[in-house]
């Protein structure tokens, strides 16, 4: 299938194709002696995600686990679907996320507050999951992989609450989720990813040490694919955060509203990604834009920074 890649070590990325994009989110399955799905992408994804795996040769009782970064629904929003087709796996989130898997009602109603029509076409509805199925992980937790391997879980707050990165014990990989940001593979672009309600700055900024201190071998981003610059690439996670962060201030200091703060950090932050500042734009640089206003973008992150400071600093 040629959603399917293989990242060594018994790890193949699988693109969701979330909203029929190509490069949006990605889901991972470590095809261990106890086969493991990372991420499973949207409602509407599911399906895509299902063939994948079953292409990989892991049939309707082979998954073992369902495990997610946090439970926003680029993310989680397929669980129940996947929970579904595959019903001997359990399925593993954070212990702040884990009644929304089972009773997603909160979930869905605040979710389309924010995207409102546009839920439908790039989300889908999050189905419910069995409570006995789910189990919810403390501050940190592991995954038993098989054959000795483990997917270690640390508690990483700052872009979401309810957030967890992952450690591989056999390849060194970091699920890094959201927590690091959102990476674009075709410009090497990062941007950070700060949306409402949760984001704290200090929080999100520990997060990315303790994702250092953990010494991974690979970064594997859900949005989107594998990075080797470890330390290069969490460093820039940090620089980014800060950049926004302080641009937003200056934007809430003198006195904008939301749209001419977002104007404002949207045009001082540009010149920092291949993606938005290309010379002859063309329906590529076109597509990656949009990918990024998708995933990370200006609005949400400046809404949400606003968010923090009128909580720190009212």
């Amino acid at each position: 299938m040629d959603n399917i890649t293989a990242l060594g070590g018994d790890v193949y990325e699988i693109d969701t194709k979330m909203a029929g994009y190509t490069g949006i989110t990605a889901g991972y399955l470590i095809l261990s002696d106890r086969p493991c799905l990372v991420e499973t992408g949207t409602s509407t994804s599911a399906p895509v995600v299902r063939d994948a795996i079953a292409s990989l040769g892991v049939g309707p009782d082979d998954l073992a686990t369902v495990v997610v970064t946090h439970i926003h629904l680029d993310h989680a929003g397929g669980v129940g679907d996947i929970a579904g087709f595959f019903p001997s796996a359990q399925v593993v989130v954070h212990e702040k996320g884990a009644r929304h898997l089972a009773e997603p009602s909160r979930l869905m109603a605040s979710a389309r507050m924010v995207w409102g029509d546009r839920l439908d076409t790039l989300f889908g509805e999050l189905s419910p999951t069995d409570a006995a199925r789910i189990v919810a992980l403390g501050d940190t937790g592991a995954i038993d992989l098989g054959n000795g391997r483990t997917l270690s879980s640390h508690y990483s707050p700052g872009h979401a609450k309810h957030h967890v990165g992952l450690v591989d014990s056999a390849t060194g990989d970091l699920y890094v989720g959201d927590a690091a940001g959102v990476y674009l593979p075709e410009t090497g672009d990062l941007r950070p990813a700060t949306p409402p309600p949760d984001f704290d700055l200090q929080t999100a900024l520990n997060s990315i040490a303790l994702f250092e201190a953990l010494g991974p071998q690979r970064l594997l981003f859900s949005h989107y694919g594998p990075v080797n610059a470890v330390r290069e690439t969490l460093e820039r996670s940090a620089e980014e955060l800060r950049i926004w962060v302080d641009l937003t201030r200056r934007a809430r200091s003198e006195g904008m509203d939301l749209d001419h703060a977002v104007a404002m950090v949207r045009d001082r932050t540009k010149e920092r990604y291949k993606a938005l500042t290309s010379e002859n734009p063309d329906m590529l640089e076109e597509a990656r834009a949009e990918q990024f206003e998708m995933l990370s973008g200006a609005e949400s992150n400046v809404a949400g920074i606003l968010h923090w400071l009128n909580r720190v600093s009212p």
